[in-house]
């Protein structure tokens, strides 16, 4: 009897998890860090529950077994998120967690826009955007302070400002000079055509109300199986004895939940307050640790297999299979999380870290033994892969994690589990449909003034002259138009704007949405309005700005990658196995260069400013896969080592002497 027991003690060591159930919790119910939420009590709260639950079956069911028309499934689709985000989100400086009847008004007003869009669809559809009626006027106009306010509550004032200062360019356009005249519109006209499929109910809140919800949904009941908690283990028990541990912890962990919640600032919240203590504890500062987090934060937004949502929007504007792009996705990815987890290493070597004890850390055997747990997401990939579509490879997904969460007593998910896995995920949803709809303000006024055409003439007439040059200024833009808003949103944007460009200047378009895309997710840790940075820094109690430069350099790797797969094809999966391993190599030795160049430290030894550019100009130069390039880039290595081996001669010489 004592054996039988001491075997149950064993047993239960193994699968002990390092994320408490008060963490857990919180991970499951992290959105992006908004302090803006009511708690909810009484019957407001089982009336929440009962809305999110009722809007996630609904869109399930639409989805995989009774179509309707887009327009109105699209503002169905708005009104839930208006509806349960007027009840869940506090209004203008409120600090109350009643709903005020300006929240009711809303609701009102978004209700009866939806009934005037189903009971009208035919005259919204031919009337809206060319010979509007004043009481059609009027239904857009409620339709755009719904979206405005709701943006406001769950997103902050950027995306709303941003989309008021388009709307104004719709008016002002006559006025101005250049590539922004235009022949101006009346507010009738304007107002109701951006209130239709060409703005609000477009293309960000088709893919909103297609793959976002399904995806977010498909991440609750991940959540709920103890998915994300195992996650978390995983990553501990895989590096979190290695030196610096817990910042590597960071990248694997961040990058996994990442991809799955859609936003970068959230999930530098929701993983940052487990991470960023442990990597203080061994050593790293507190900017480098909160810097670490939002870089592996904002990296989880480019992870396949879900890539947070902006994958989604450019599988419908390219028009490029979903499957494909995950394909595509994969090398840059991985790229990135190498060129993080060389960052955080070069800091443990430098300031001598170790990692955690193996006895704090959950059990390698343990964590084996709920591999399971990852098979949601295989057959997610698998399905895929196989040619189903995103809807129905994501629907078995969820089903799947049914099946696998009653493996175990621990994680199975009865009724209650269930109905909790749909509310949360249509609360997380809440912020990505707003982002959507708003985005789609920018997006419907970019195709009415056809500013994204003219602005794309420009762009290829700088290319005509220097194709490097355009390239980057085509990543400034894209970085500029993405700061201060979710990634879904500066997507969206970007790609209208800046993506038309760079196909015309000769790019496949799988390059040229990628190549923004990924300038888009790095704008949440560029300066001078870094979301992700700024969330991680609120965590670890560190400078914002300061935060924000450090997570810039951390994350630089990713502003080379898309040079890498532009001039690389090789690097998106294109060519043969051959050609692509040699780019993969070479494109991992100039990672490490660059990383070796921005923590100053190569060959076993601290770098001076010499060694530091010829670093940078060997990483530089293996961004194009040319075995002359490579050469090159060999060349100025060994130069590098050569300077690195004799100043470590020379300060191991001083050394001696100073000792005799």
């Amino acid at each position: 009897m004592s054996k039988n027991k001491n075997n149950n003690l064993i047993e239960q060591e193994e699968v002990q998890s390092i994320v408490s159930d008060e963490k857990a919790k919180e991970l499951e119910e992290a959105v992006d860090g908004n302090s803006n939420m009511r708690v909810l009590s009484g019957w407001l709260k089982y009336a929440f529950m009962g809305i999110a639950v009722f809007g996630a079956l609904f869109h399930l069911y639409i989805l995989n077994f009774h179509p309707i028309d887009p327009l109105i499934f699209r503002s169905v689709h708005l009104a839930f998120g208006a509806v349960l985000g007027f009840i869940l989100f506090k209004g203008w400086k409120s600090n109350s967690n009643k709903v005020s009847i300006f929240d009711w008004l809303l609701i009102a007003a978004i209700l009866y826009v939806t009934f005037y869009i189903y009971t009208n669809l035919t005259a919204v559809l031919s009337r809206f955007g060319t010979v509007p009626q004043t009481h059609d006027t009027i239904v857009a106009v409620l339709g755009f302070i719904v979206v405005l306010e709701l943006t406001r509550r769950t997103s902050g004032w950027t995306l709303p400002i941003l989309a008021g200062i388009f709307s104004l360019y719709a008016f002002v356009g006559p006025y101005l000079p250049g590539i922004l005249n235009h022949r101006g519109y009346s507010f009738d006209r304007f107002v109701t055509y951006i209130f239709k499929d060409n703005g609000i109910f477009g293309v960000t809140l088709d893919v909103s109300s297609k793959y976002i919800l399904l995806f977010i949904v498909f991440g609750a009941f991940l959540q709920m199986s103890g998915v994300g908690r195992y996650f978390i283990d995983f990553a501990f028990s895989l590096a979190g004895g290695m030196r610096g541990g817990p910042a590597k912890v960071s990248v694997i962990s961040s990058g996994l939940m990442g991809m799955m919640n859609g936003t970068s600032a959230g999930n530098a919240v929701a993983t940052g307050s487990l991470t960023i203590p442990l990597m203080r504890r061994v050593g790293y500062k507190g900017q480098f640790a909160a810097a670490t987090e939002a870089t592996a934060s904002a990296g989880g937004q480019i992870m396949i297999p879900i890539m947070g949502a902006g994958a989604f929007i450019m599988a419908e504007v390219t028009g490029i299979k979903y499957s494909e792009i995950i394909i595509a996705a994969t090398i840059p990815a991985l790229l990135y999380f190498l060129s993080v987890y060389f960052m955080v290493d070069f800091q443990a070597i430098k300031n001598n870290m170790r990692g955690l004890k193996r006895s704090e850390l959950p059990s390698l055997k343990g964590i084996l033994k709920q591999a399971y747990l990852f098979v949601p997401i295989i057959i997610l990939i698998g399905a895929l892969l196989m040619g189903f579509s995103v809807i129905r490879s994501g629907t078995v997904a969820i089903i799947a994690c049914l099946v696998v969460s009653w493996i175990q007593p621990s994680t199975r998910m009865g009724l209650k589990k269930i109905v909790t896995a749909l509310e949360l995920g249509m609360k997380n949803t809440i912020q990505l449909l707003a982002v959507c709809a708003c985005a789609g303000i920018i997006v419907g006024v970019i195709a009415l003034t056809g500013v994204g055409q003219r602005f794309s003439s420009m762009l290829l007439g700088i290319a005509d002259n220097n194709m490097l040059l355009g390239l980057v200024f085509a990543m400034f833009i894209s970085i500029i138009l993405g700061m201060g808003m979710p990634t879904t949103a500066a997507y969206a944007v970007a790609a209208s704007v800046v993506a038309p460009g760079l196909i015309q200047m000769g790019l496949e378009p799988l390059s040229a949405h990628m190549f923004v895309f990924y300038y888009a997710v790095m704008s949440a840790i560029t300066p001078p309005v870094a979301l992700a940075a700024y969330a991680a820094a609120g965590v670890a109690g560190t400078d914002p700005f300061k935060t924000g430069v450090t997570a810039f350099k951390l994350g630089i790797a990713a502003f080379i990658v898309p040079f890498m797969f532009i001039y690389s094809p090789e690097i998106l999966m294109v060519g043969s196995a051959g050609s692509i391993t040699l780019a993969v190599i070479t494109a991992s030795v100039g990672i490490y260069f660059l990383a070796a160049m921005v923590q100053g430290w190569f060959a076993g030894a601290t770098t001076n400013w010499i060694v530091r550019i010829l670093l940078l100009a060997a990483s530089i130069t293996l961004i194009n896969a040319n075995i002359y390039m490579d050469l090159v880039a060999v060349g100025i290595a060994l130069v590098a080592f050569f300077i690195q081996r004799t100043k470590r001669g020379s300060d191991s010489s001083m050394r001696t002497d100073q000792a005799v």
